[in-house]
């Protein structure tokens, strides 16, 4: 029984969402209606309201907020998912008129349209220096014991990376289910789900009833994070051969199944949300993304913040926009936002011209028998008509490319497609230029026909060539394999930068991970093995990060989100392979809107001496000091908060591990720091690099330590100088112990 006084609620929201299945009227009735968008509206939780409020109760309670015309009608139902959890509020097909008029009645917070979002291996733990018989592995037991939760395409559950072999049934806690067949599911993949009501809404031809991955983005991303040992793994005809693991191997995988080809309705992705929550997971790994709205507008932001005040930690994908400034997405301070990086291997190809210069390149198509030898070499753009370019608009007037090797530009299509172009018009091989933008970053893709892709330098000189001679050759040589690759890790070129637009005293992205040409599981199978495939993004990047944080939670399980967080930040790496600081696609130094704090290292993730934690409550003066209004950031704090009786900070106050700083008058943050290394007098001295332009006084500049988890608080200065810098400048603070480098990165935004 609802036990209410009167129609009136409580400022207590809750926006992390629990799907109780409530979608009253078939699926084939909820079809395109002229003037119906799928909205997601946030109450307010009503006055005197039991804690356990059973289903016919919370319907009850928000029909109450529809139309009347609506919440009588016999022929539709609007409501899609009724959110519990998480989320005070339900999702459903109305009309612009029908949220206005809900507006007006008491306890409506808020309602926006949905909104639709994209989606975004055999080497990698050897890269991250992960070894089966010591380190990190062997002390959190791969992982064992955790459970991580993943919201992609699905799975497809037969694939040999999800082989139960020697792991464990899954721990009490787990409450979830598995919508495969009883025998489906096992040890490993432990439960599955697919939440599709709000895709089948808006498109009734879309089969996605089942959490099978159809398109393979949430099976690779699933087994990144937590595939088993898997010999032999390659791709497309023995490229990247190896054994392919994720990086928690014997954590257990939980899918909840949120987009319909590459498109996630946020509404379903709250759903999956909302019962991943529900069903006890540690950690949620979010390879999607989004333009850009204020956090209590970004359903990910406010579901996210839920999960960490129940102590899970939340990983998402930066995204694939870069390297233009401010792309970056999922920018919320309690989420791990992962930008994506190389690794040292490459698959290479090289372009071996008549003049006997070489440029390596990349392709995962390795032909075995493709001869060495020097072909008529031709520029795609050369004598032919305007706007009719082979390969840039798929063009062929003018250009005889029969038995040659052909020279395409990028631009901005599908670089697979310019071969496609290119082999159906006889050609024999492809040259691939990179674009502009993209400088030196490269990838292995699946090519159609032999071709290398090289950076737009080596395309240049390529053309150079091309111009210099009456007769250009060139040959393409298959090499296959090589690792030690001295730049690695590289910022990927399409990884978001940031700085963070929605809120620009924190810096975004967090940290970069592999996310370049990585090889795991992959939809379909052939007759004798499972198929693996090598795709980049930071979608790619983000499973990474979540096996990391699972290793880390397994190995301490009384560290908060925010400790892990913090210890993956302040032990990245700020230097490649080489020594050399980490460089973006021009070969440059990369500044921290595209590293963050650097490059995930787990090993010292798991001994970071030093933490910067914080707690759930921490956030809601750093959200009152972004000037939202208190029903603003109640419905990200789930409950009722007046911001007038809160002590609001700046952004820059907050406990994070790093600083960003919009400075003209000189600014005094504090930070406070918990020990979890050496349960001994430990001292720490302060040590760094300042930015162009800037003093930094750190005071003390000494902090001691005498037993664990003890807390000392220090205060960092920031003042101008005279000496000239840019727009933005950056450095880094550093807390030096015998054992231990704490490090935090600066970022100075010069008024």
């Amino acid at each position: 029984m609802l036990k209410m006084v009167k129609t009136t609620h409580l400022t207590l929201i809750l926006l992390f969402t629990f799907y109780l299945g409530i979608a009253k009227g078939s699926e084939s009735d909820k079809g395109s209606v002229s003037g119906l968008k799928t909205y997601v509206v946030h109450v307010k939780k009503p006055q005197a309201l039991v804690t356990d409020i059973s289903e016919d109760e919370l319907n009850f309670y928000y029909r109450s907020f529809l139309p009347v015309s609506l919440a009588s009608s016999e022929k539709q139902d609007p409501i899609l998912y009724l959110y519990k959890n998480v989320v005070s509020g339900f999702a459903a097909r109305l009309t612009d008129a029908d949220v206005e008029s809900m507006s007006k009645k008491d306890g409506f917070v808020s309602a926006h349209p949905e909104r639709i979002l994209k989606v975004q291996t055999t080497h990698t733990p050897t890269f991250f220096g992960l070894h089966k018989k010591s380190g990190l592995w062997k002390q959190s037991r791969f992982g064992k014991g955790m459970i991580i939760g993943v919201l992609d395409t699905g799975i497809i559950p037969d694939h040999a990376s999800f082989n139960d072999h020697g792991i464990p049934p899954p721990p009490s806690k787990w409450k979830g289910t598995c919508e495969f067949n009883a025998s489906t599911c096992n040890n490993k993949l432990i439960g599955a789900r697919s939440f599709h009501i709000a895709a089948r809404a808006s498109n009734l031809s879309l089969n996605v009833e089942s959490p099978l991955d159809d398109l393979g983005h949430g099976t690779h991303t699933a087994s990144t994070a937590a595939g088993v040992f898997v010999k032999d793994a390659q791709a497309f005809g023995g490229a990247a051969a190896g054994t392919a693991v994720g990086m928690a191997p014997y954590a257990h995988l939980a899918i909840y199944k949120v987009c319909a080809d590459s498109n996630c309705p946020d509404s379903d992705i709250l759903a999956g949300l909302d019962a991943a929550v529900a069903d006890g997971v540690d950690v949620i790994s979010i390879s999607l993304g989004i333009d850009n709205v204020p956090f209590f507008q970004d359903n990910i932001a406010v579901a996210s913040f839920a999960a960490v005040q129940k102590g899970i930690f939340v990983s998402c994908a930066a995204g694939n926009a870069g390297p233009i400034k401010g792309t970056a997405t999922n920018l919320a301070p309690w989420v791990l936002t992962v930008g994506a990086s190389t690794t040292d291997r490459k698959i290479k190809a090289t372009a071996k011209l008549g003049n006997k210069m070489e440029f390596d390149g990349e392709s995962l198509y390795q032909p075995k028998d493709f001869p060495p030898t020097l072909m008529p070499l031709v520029y795609a753009g050369t004598n032919i008509k305007p706007n009719s370019k082979l390969c840039v608009n798929g063009s062929l007037e003018g250009i005889d490319v029969k038995g040659k090797v052909v020279l395409c530009e990028r631009g901005m299509n599908t670089r697979i497609g310019k071969g496609k172009v290119v082999k159906k018009a006889g050609g024999a091989a492809m040259i691939l230029m990179n674009q502009e933008t993209d400088g030196f970053s490269l990838t292995a893709d699946a090519h159609i026909l032999p071709a290398t892709y090289v950076s737009y330098a080596a395309g240049l000189k390529i053309k150079a060539y091309i111009n210099s001679t009456g007769k250009p050759v060139a040959a393409l040589l298959f090499r296959g394999t090589v690792i030690g690759e001295p730049l690695a890790p590289a910022v990927a070129s399409f990884s978001s930068r940031g700085p963070n637009i929605v809120s620009p005293g924190i810096l975004k992205p967090d940290i970069i991970g592999p996310g370049v040409s990585i090889l795991a599981a992959w939809a379909g199978s052939t007759s004798t093995q499972s198929v693996f495939n090598v795709i980049s993004g930071t979608s790619m990047s983000c499973p990474h990060l979540s096996g990391v944080a699972a290793l880390l939670k397994a190995n301490h399980p009384y560290w908060s989100p925010a400790a892990i967080k913090s210890a993956i930040m302040t032990s990245a790496d700020l230097i490649n392979l080489k020594g050399t600081p980490i460089v973006d696609e021009t070969q440059q130094p990369a500044d921290v809107f595209a590293t963050g704090a650097g490059h995930v290292n787990p090993s010292k993730a798991n001994d970071p001496g030093l933490i910067y934690d914080i707690q759930p409550d921490d956030y809601i003066p750093y959200l009152c000091g972004l000037g939202y209004s208190d029903d603003q950031v109640g419905i990200i704090a789930h409950r009722t908060v007046l911001c007038s009786t809160k002590s609001s900070i700046p952004e820059g106050q907050l406990n994070y591990p790093s600083f960003t700083v919009k400075l003209g008058p000189s600014q005094t943050f504090t930070r406070t720091v918990t020990n979890v290394g050496d349960p001994c007098s430990t001292y720490y001295d302060v040590m760094g690099v300042a930015p162009k332009g800037v003093s930094v006084i750190v005071n003390p500049s000494r902090i001691n330590f005498t037993q664990m988890n003890e807390k000392a608080t220090y205060s960092v200065t920031f003042k101008r100088t005279k000496e000239e810098a840019g727009e933005y400048s950056q450095g880094y603070i550093t807390w030096v112990s015998t054992k231990y480098t704490v490090r935090s990165v600066i970022s100075v935004n010069f008024m």
